[in-house]
Formats: structure tokens, C-alpha cells, sequence
């Protein structure tokens, strides 16, 4: 997921940085797991690598989020690189 946060989203996080970690555990109790986070400040705010179960889960943790009206975000499924080639050699 890349997300970008907004103005209100900046004001929460520089009040209260440990706001950050509480969205994680509230990603992971929607069943699933965040596996990394990085801030790299550019484009978007954040980069954060999440497991989930399937893609309604995650789409639902995208819609949760975004509700808050405090940040915007993209998600990609990702396909393991040898799933990906091994996918390609059996057609």
C-alpha cells in the first residue's frame, strides 16, 4: 500500500507519532499482517508492505482507512517473483 496523508493527517501524527503504530494494529486486527512500513517522503508518504488474506480483506482495510478522510491510498497485489516466472513456464 502507498499512502499519501493529508494536511489533518500531518497535524494527528506530529501531535501524537504513536498514532502510526495504532493504524497498524488495526490493520493486523482486520486480519492482516504488516510485514513492513517505510516513510520515504517523496510522491507518496509512506510504503508499507501487508499480507492479507485475500483481496476483499485488503480492499476493505483501503476503505477503512480512507474513511477517515485523513489520508489517500494505492494498493498492488504482489505475485513472488518465482510464482510469476514459474506461471509464465507452464503455459
Amino acid at each position: 500500500m502507498l499512502s499519501t496523508i493529508g494536511p489533518d493527517g500531518w497535524e494527528t501524527v506530529s501531535q501524537n507519532p504513536d498514532r502510526i503504530t495504532a493504524v497498524t494494529s488495526e490493520v493486523e486486527a482486520m486480519g492482516c499482517t504488516v510485514v513492513c512500513q517505510y516513510a520515504v517522503m517523496g510522491q507518496y508518504d509512506f510504503v508499507n508492505i501487508i499480507e492479507a488474506p485475500d483481496e476483499h480483506t485488503m480492499a476493505r482495510v483501503a476503505v477503512m482507512l480512507a474513511s477517515r478522510g485523513t489520508m489517500r491510498s494505492t494498493t498492488m497485489q504482489a505475485i513472488p517473483l518465482t510464482d510469476f516466472v514459474d506461471n509464465l513456464k507452464t503455459r
